[in-house]
């Protein structure tokens, strides 16, 4: 047994409480955690797993989704959809990734308690889905947890601010009715961002594809943009020289803006295939790297004195990463991150060269169509979390994959081009991973 996790140290914490300010857990309040970065900044974490596996706290039956939960104050949220089997759905003959369809059903927020994973609350609404039948499963977007306040994005453009309390609408607005906007094939994914008073998000359309809204009342601060596709890619925040820049990156270019005003400083044109930019943009010394499907990646050089942008070098096949759905890593000048098929790959933040490649964190050896892993650093090492539901902790440097540990903690549940997959970017909290398929949603203690 770890010393850390010994019944007397224990106990001697839980007696100490907030008297000891190490012993405080964090929250995971918003995707990527509290400062949407992918580090988990908590202490006493274990340098490897038990045998037989990190032990469940708890588990509890959900609806299906993409959507990952966000844990705030000893409460854990997570969007969901729910079907009604009787009511037969229109599939159609021989979908394939753009083929829409209607279908019927309900979305929801569920609020569970941390400790236990009773629920506490439900908001439920009607939804009927018009996005592409095969991918059809449920909200994207995690939700973002701002004091007494939550903010859920639903795959139709439903956007809700509820009461974390009793999970009472404050307001709600609606991407569709509101700015005239067809649902993208995929649907909406971009998860909101609280940025002082505001509450900022991707929506769409001609002059309405960023959008900023008073996070007290939702009332309309900003609009921006112009777009045909706006993309998956969450909005965020850096600081470049002495501004604060809020990068949007839609299904045309990248975008530089005052967060204040949505002002653009910049725009530089990019690939994504179908409107497929998904994986937010990571900043390193005034350089932004961005990665697509189809082969795709980008580094944009800024220059903060003038407030311009420009390509420093772009990549394809046998250069850079060029992941779809995640959000790739930078650290010490490399980058690291899933690329094409599950390759994992360390690359050369300035020239795009890689220096190795792996399919080890995603499928063990081979290719695989979509294959996928998250990257959430913590400390020294890593936790890899692949699209087969295995927890992997491992060291990433410019000399190679070094695997630690590996646990098997949640079945996918997800058939996508013939395989089984979870694709939830799990919250790590108050020592815990909270993970979830179409199924359940798990605690697994760490």
């Amino acid at each position: 047994m770890h010393p850390a996790h010994s019944p007397i140290v224990t106990i001697a914490l839980l007696l100490a409480g907030p008297l000891l300010s190490f012993a405080r857990a964090d929250d995971w309040p918003q995707w990527l955690g509290p400062k949407r970065d992918a580090v988990w900044r908590e202490t006493g974490i274990v340098d490897s797993f038990p045998d037989g596996g990190p032990p469940v706290r708890w588990r509890k039956k959900i609806g299906s989704g993409y959507a990952g939960p966000a844990v705030a104050d000893g409460r854990v949220f997570v969007a969901d959809r729910i079907v009604d089997p009787n009511r037969p759905i229109e599939k159609p003959e021989k979908p394939d990734s753009w083929t829409r369809t209607r279908i019927s059903g309900k979305e929801r927020l569920v609020c569970l308690r941390e400790s236990d994973g009773e629920v506490l609350w439900t908001h439920e609404y009607d939804c009927p889905y018009t996005i592409a039948y095969n991918y059809a499963t449920g909200p994207r977007a995690t939700p973002t947890v701002d004091g007494d306040r939550v903010y859920h994005l639903g795959t139709e453009g439903d956007l809700f601010c509820l009461g974390v309390e009793r999970g009472n609408v404050l307001w709600r607005r609606s991407f569709k009715t509101d700015y005239g906007l067809e649902t993208p094939v995929w649907g909406w994914a971009s998860h909101p961002l609280v940025d002082g008073n505001k509450l900022l998000c991707v929506a769409g359309g001609k002059g309405t594809t960023a959008i900023a809204l008073d996070k007290r009342t939702g009332k309309e601060i900003w609009r921006s943009l112009d777009s045909k596709e706006p993309g998956y890619c969450p909005p965020v925040i850096y600081q470049v020289g002495d501004r604060r820049q809020l990068i949007i990156w839609h299904g045309e270019a990248i975008n530089g803006l005052d967060p204040e005003t949505g002002k653009v400083f910049w725009t530089v044109a990019t690939g994504s295939f179908s409107g497929m930019s998904i994986g937010m943009p990571r900043l390193s010394n005034n350089r932004l790297f961005i990665m697509a499907y189809r082969d795709y990646a980008a580094m944009i050089r800024l220059d903060p004195e003038k407030r311009t942008a420009s390509i420093a070098w772009e990549a394809g096949r046998n250069r850079g990463v060029t992941g779809t759905m995640d959000t790739p890593f930078l650290m010490d000048g490399h980058i690291y991150g899933d690329g094409k098929d599950g390759r994992y790959a360390c690359v050369n933040l300035e020239t795009g060269e890689p220096l190795w490649t792996s399919y080890q964190p995603s499928t063990g050896g081979r290719p695989a169509s979509w294959a996928n892993v998250f990257t959430v650093k913590h400390e020294a090492r890593f936790f890899l979390i692949n699209d087969l539901g295995d927890l992997i902790i491992a060291k990433l440097s410019p000399s190679g994959y070094q695997e630690i540990d590996r646990a098997h903690v949640i079945e996918p549940t997800h058939t996508v081009w013939g395989r089984l997959v979870v694709w939830s970017h799990p919250a790590f909290a108050n020592r815990c991973v909270y993970y979830r398929n179409d199924e359940e949603i798990v605690c697994i203690s760490l």
